[in-house]
């Protein structure tokens, strides 16, 4: 394959320290990954001023083009100012590359497609989740946005059909009609951090049941299901307990809602925990992984719980079922009653649970994270 120049625009937050530059998402493994195709990456995105260090780094031979940094695109007149200055910064950094691959839909991605079009740049798109879905479950009382996201992914989709687009999971992939729309999943899964069959199948279900939950605690989320969940589950057996790892909006709510029902010493809070940083141990240490998101694209974490010979319970959203289907016992959104009976199925049918750990550790073979990343470096070649 010929060598390539491409930048990565996407709407992570960085910091930079003495150290370098670094993000809390770990979606930057993934567009690291694409270096190593690549004759060089740069990317692109909002600066945060504070001081600090980020759980994943931006790898040296990396190039980084800082723009202004915003908090949120709810606060839209703080927003579009930063967004403005970041248009001067990001035609600079087109002198230097071929191609451009950016994550949207958002306002600068659409701005920034324009402006490679003038400057004769390949242009790949990039989307991970249903925003429209995405926006009406975390803001279900803001009409203006709403209204907001439906533009921008209008427009996103207009063009989609004009240039080559990389979206996150099939059932995303399907609502997008173009020339070259690829699907990919996200596996942050190395080899050898994949348990053996027998090591998963030799926990013990014996003593104390660990639900483990693992993602943004933010209402699409649905974070206060799990109270409920757990609640029914230690009427019937004193045994469980609940861990979830994430930090968001919904996590005072979710405390709160924890000590309402007594529940607090039961469940434990951790708050961000980076793959690296104990996560692993987390699911290997947990007796099933519970999911209870309103709307998803494809969550890696999917892949994670599997890596971890963990058996998984989660809605049927997004592209779950795409990647999970008989690796997983699904559910309906919201359905309290469905997630209590998966979960009580997997402690009391042990062939039940081999079979859920033997299939998620086949379903890894399917995807590989240097394959997904060629996925998009073969568009941005062209």
């Amino acid at each position: 394959m010929r060598a390539v120049r491409v930048a990565v625009y996407s709407d992570l937050e960085y910091r930079r320290d003495d150290a370098g530059v670094s993000s809390n998402e770990s979606f930057l493994i993934f567009i690291v990954q694409l270096a190593r195709h690549l004759e060089r990456l740069t990317l692109v995105g909002r600066l945060d001023p504070a001081p600090g260090r980020l759980p994943y780094s931006v790898p040296a031979d990396v190039a980084f083009v800082r723009l202004a940094h915003y908090s949120s695109l709810a606060r839209p007149w703080s927003a579009s100012k930063a967004m403005a200055r970041s248009l001067r910064r990001f035609w600079s950094a087109l002198d230097d590359v071929d191609a451009v691959w950016l994550m949207g839909p958002h306002p600068l991605a659409i701005a920034f497609a324009a402006m490679a079009a003038l400057r004769g740049r390949r242009i790949v798109l990039g989307t991970r989740q249903d925003m429209p879905e995405h926006m009406r479950s975390r803001h279900p009382d803001r009409v203006d946005i709403k209204l907001f996201t439906a533009v921008l992914e209008s427009c996103w989709r207009f063009l989609a059909r004009r240039c080559a687009m990389v979206a996150v999971g099939p059932q995303l992939a399907r609502k997008y009609r173009g020339p070259r729309v690829a699907s990919i999943v996200i596996p942050l899964v190395e080899e050898d951090q994949i348990v053996t069959l027998e090591e998963a199948l030799n926990r013990s279900y014996d003593g104390e049941l660990s639900i483990l939950s693992v993602g943004r605690v933010e209402p699409e989320k649905n974070p206060l299901l799990l109270v409920d969940v757990l609640e029914r589950l230690r009427d019937e057996d004193p045994r469980w307990r609940l861990v979830v790892c994430g930090e968001g909006s919904m996590l005072e709510p979710l405390r709160r809602r924890l000590a309402e029902a007594g529940l607090d010493e039961h469940a434990d809070l951790r708050g961000f925990v980076a793959l690296d940083g104990g996560l692993r141990d987390f699911y290997r240490e947990s007796h099933a992984f519970l999911h209870v998101s309103f709307t998803e694209g494809v969550p890696q974490v999917l892949f994670e719980a599997f890596a971890a010979g963990t058996p998984i319970v989660a809605t049927a959203v997004g592209g779950v079922a795409d990647v999970a289907d008989g690796a997983a016992l699904l559910m309906p959104p919201a359905d309290e009653s469905a997630a209590v009976d998966a979960l009580r199925r997997i402690v009391t049918e042990p062939a039940l649970r081999e079979e859920l750990i033997e299939s998620g550790l086949r379903r890894l073979d399917r995807y590989s994270l240097d394959e997904e990343s060629l996925k998009v470096v073969r568009l941005l070649r062209g």
